[in-house]
């Protein structure tokens, strides 16, 4: 089992961050950070997330017309924003990556399929990917709020790759902090049957 102190920086005293201190991500952060989150689960090991870091002033130029009001800031104050996407072509990897079968058949000419599973999968490797950051010493600020039709038009333009969430990546600014939101108890949330 995992100490304390590590429960707490994965869970109990990790934040959603909305402002940040000027600090900077280097490539070797970043290659850690995927090197720890590729190994979480997901269905036949399909990995469909794509990771884009936007980092530079260039690209965060970029992304904040995108950006809905609110989201601005808190995006272009951080030391890279992630995009979180799926591969809509995924499955032409299964051979490589489930070789004990053809799952490629389960997805193949399959649109509903691919965006259901691609979807969810990536939405789990982007919880992976906040546990791996958090793990090597950042912040995260996942969040919605942006424009995902315009932002893969201009991030993706080949149409095989599709948004779905946004994290702001970099020192979080814990004096900006609201109080922690309550969770829901055991009992309100969880039933053993």
């Amino acid at each position: 089992m995992l100490d304390n102190d590590a429960l707490d920086t994965l869970f109990r005293e990790a934040r959603s961050h909305n402002g940040w201190l000027d600090t900077q991500i280097s490539d070797e952060q970043i290659t850690q950070i995927y090197e720890l989150m590729k190994f979480g689960p997901t269905a036949a090991n399909n990995c469909p997330a794509r990771l884009t870091f936007v980092r530079s002033t260039e690209a965060k130029e970029k992304l904040k017309s995108h950006l809905n009001e609110g989201n601005v800031e808190k995006s272009m104050g951080a030391s890279a924003v992630v995009i979180i996407s799926y591969d809509t072509e995924f499955y032409e990897k299964l051979d490589y990556l489930f070789p004990h079968t053809d799952a490629k058949s389960w997805y193949a000419g399959k649109p509903a399929k691919i965006k259901s599973a691609g979807e969810m999968n990536a939405t789990l490797q982007g919880a992976y990917f906040m546990l791996a950051a958090r793990s090597v010493g950042l912040d995260c600020g996942p969040m919605g709020g942006f424009n995902n039709q315009t932002l893969d038009d201009e991030f993706f333009p080949d149409g095989k790759t599709k948004s779905i969430f946004i994290c702001a990546l970099g020192q979080g600014d814990a004096s900006i902090l609201h109080p922690r939101g309550p969770r829901l108890g055991f009992d309100e949330a969880c039933e053993i049957i």
